[in-house]
């Protein structure tokens, strides 16, 4: 498994995994697919964001096939600039179990701490999501508050824990 940050370069399968994202886990993203498939020029604005200075991605890749993305953004705000948000956080289901969001958020994390004055990361996941709160957990995440009602679907609402990392 090869892991690296992604560019513009990779915007076409970056756009194919998250439209597989936002089909497979619908619950999981703000984004619907189908507000996302009517997007106009939906490559040039990913591709834009890939390139962008205040936010980075990283993509596993096994055999040169994207299996798994993790977003981080930079705050802009000079008091906010300490911590960076982590979002848009995808495992195709075809490789889950070998470990592949473990070593992507590793690397997620290592890449987070090489950035100028960055001390956090903090993220939302979905309160249901128990595997991958697991997870965040296991390398050192902590709850520190929970929104009720936080997104609605379908009629349904769903809760998001917030958790941070610090170091």
């Amino acid at each position: 498994m090869e892991i690296r940050k992604l560019t513009g370069d990779d915007a076409e399968v970056y756009w194919e995994l998250r439209l597989e994202a936002l089909q497979q886990n619908p619950g999981a993203f703000a984004t619907t697919y189908e507000d996302a498939i009517v997007r106009t020029e939906p490559l040039k604005r990913v591709a834009k964001n890939l390139d962008a200075e205040e936010s980075s991605s990283l993509g596993a890749f096994i055999d040169n096939e994207l299996i798994g993305v993790m977003t981080i953004a930079k705050e802009g705000a000079p008091k906010l600039r300490h911590r960076v948000n982590l979002f848009a956080v995808y495992v195709t289901p075809r490789v889950r179990g070998r470990k592949v969001g473990t070593a992507l958020l590793q690397a997620v994390i290592e890449y987070a701490k090489q950035l100028t004055h960055v001390e956090k990361i903090n993220l939302t996941v979905v309160s249901t999501n128990e595997q991958a709160i697991r997870l965040y957990e296991k390398v050192g995440f902590k709850a520190f508050g929970l929104e009720h009602h936080a997104m609605k679907m379908h009629g349904t609402y769903v809760d998001e824990v917030y958790m941070s990392l610090e170091w």
